[in-house]
């Protein structure tokens, strides 16, 4: 046996990943990772007495290329007398009627391909090639955008996926490279001369991930700490553990001090008062999620910092909390159900009454002694028809100083605007594009750098 599928077989015992007789489909994109994933499931077959077959998800984001990735996986299960279980689907499609970004919409694709296979009980375990360096760019990843100890565990080992149709016996998605480096894997492949598939969109810095695999985590390494995918992989197994630890404390306590109800819930304020600063933070959060909400830090901070009766927290999705007789009561705001539209004319200006402000619009010359260019529109995108209206679900926009564009949602998440607030947020579009954004600017490829652009203005409403 090869000393890593060796090494491979000490992570499968010790996080109980595999055992005898499971049906294990081994999720084969035809890159290294997975390929070695699957030379090493082969290895091991015998020792741990498996059933393998292949399971391979086309997304048909790359066109010829993912179709020649498929080609490949057929013909690798066929070389080693396995079945192939496989599925295409376009991705690109998905996302666009879905609305969210391609990478989500791959994986859940992807993951809802799983489930498939696992409901149907041909197998009992999917085995995906996460690494040790998937986990320490996830580690990363979610650090740099302000995760708490559960965004710090990171990829878990084994994830509980549901209960088969046809048994009694748990089914899951398993990792068992996670304590692997990719270096290892590409090493052990070469020394098999078995060739693998590259995807050229792994190469693409525009993704933050990919920033984060080719430019940070090797500057990390070379200048601060040589093993840092390995410091990283073990913070995230402490935060794994400390997480299972609060989930049945905070299981416990809220048995105690929350009540569902068909409007929200209720949380009573003695055991929250009673409780650490710690637990107060995590029971908030844990409350509010049994409903389905997300809260960031500062919206937690503002519920349990609570003291007079009828105090209030907007909070994101259209969620309020209100302190009232000795309980945190969380329900759906009321919602408006006005949207507004106001052609915008150049030169002129619009009273938008519903947010309290007015928008003017004016060409400007561009020169050394200019407004800032985030407020100056390119003049042939104010040839179309420009309407301010508040943002609209889907609605995308591309900031200043950001390397790719995001939804808006998610724009205003990031600045911390919630509740009607939010909703009401003023934009501007022409045709299907957003072109303004309040607070934001103009788009960064719709700006005007030379001669004459269109200066939009805004400006409190006086009453």
């Amino acid at each position: 046996m090869h000393r890593l599928a060796r090494s491979v077989l000490k992570h499968i015992r010790k996080q109980d990943l595999l055992r005898a007789g499971d049906r294990v489909g081994i999720a084969v994109s035809g890159g290294a990772d997975s390929v070695g994933l699957l030379r090493i499931a082969l290895e091991l077959r015998e020792e741990l007495g498996l059933v393998l077959s292949v399971a391979h998800f086309n997304h048909k984001i790359r066109g010829a290329e993912s179709d020649a990735d498929e080609q490949f996986v057929r013909q690798l299960a066929v070389t080693h007398e396995l079945s192939l279980l496989s599925e295409a689907r376009d991705a690109k499609t998905h996302a666009a009627a879905k609305k969210l970004s391609l990478e989500t919409s791959a994986r859940n694709l992807r993951y809802e391909f799983f489930n498939r296979l696992l409901a149907s009980d041909e197998v009992n375990r999917i085995a995906t090639a996460h690494t040790l360096n998937d986990q320490a760019e996830t580690v990363l990843l979610k650090l740099t955008r302000g995760a708490g100890t559960r965004g710090l565990a990171g990829i878990y080992p084994k994830v509980t996926v549901q209960q088969s149709a046809f048994s009694t016996q748990a089914t899951a998605v398993v990792r068992p490279l996670l304590a692997t480096r990719r270096s290892e894997i590409e090493k052990y492949l070469k020394e098999l001369n078995q060739d693998w598939r590259e995807d050229s969109s792994n190469r693409d810095l525009q993704h933050t991930r990919n920033r984060i695999r080719h430019e940070v985590l090797p500057h990390l390494e070379e200048t601060v700490n040589p093993r840092i995918r390995e410091t990283l992989a073990e913070a995230a197994e402490i935060a794994r553990a400390e997480e299972e630890f609060w989930a049945e404390h905070i299981n416990a306590l809220l048995d105690r001090s929350w009540t569902r109800d068909e409007h929200g819930g209720r949380l009573n304020l003695d055991p929250l008062r009673e409780a650490p600063l710690a637990t107060q933070r995590r029971l908030v959060r844990a409350a509010t999620e049994s409903l389905g909400m997300n809260l960031e830090f500062c919206h937690v901070e503002e519920v349990i910092a609570f003291s007079r009766e009828g105090a209030r927290a907007a909070l994101p999705d259209n969620w309020t909390a209100v302190l009232h007789k000795n309980e945190i009561m969380f329900g759906p705001a009321r919602k408006s159900t006005t949207n507004y539209s106001y052609a915008v004319t150049i030169p002129g200006r619009v009273e938008v009454k519903e947010v309290g402000t007015v928008i003017e619009a004016c060409f400007s010359k561009m020169n050394h002694d200019a407004a800032n260019t985030e407020c100056v529109l390119r003049p042939e995108i104010a040839q179309k028809e420009l309407l301010v209206r508040n943002w609209r679900p889907g609605d995308r926009f591309w900031p200043a100083h950001t390397k790719q564009a995001k939804k808006i949602k998610e724009l205003l998440q990031d600045i911390h605007i919630s509740g009607e607030e939010k909703r009401l947020w003023p934009v501007i579009a022409a045709g299907e594009e957003v072109v303004w954004v309040r607070g934001l600017g103009v788009r960064r490829d719709f700006q005007a750098k030379k001669g004459t652009g269109v200066l939009i203005h805004e400006s409190p409403l006086r009453k």
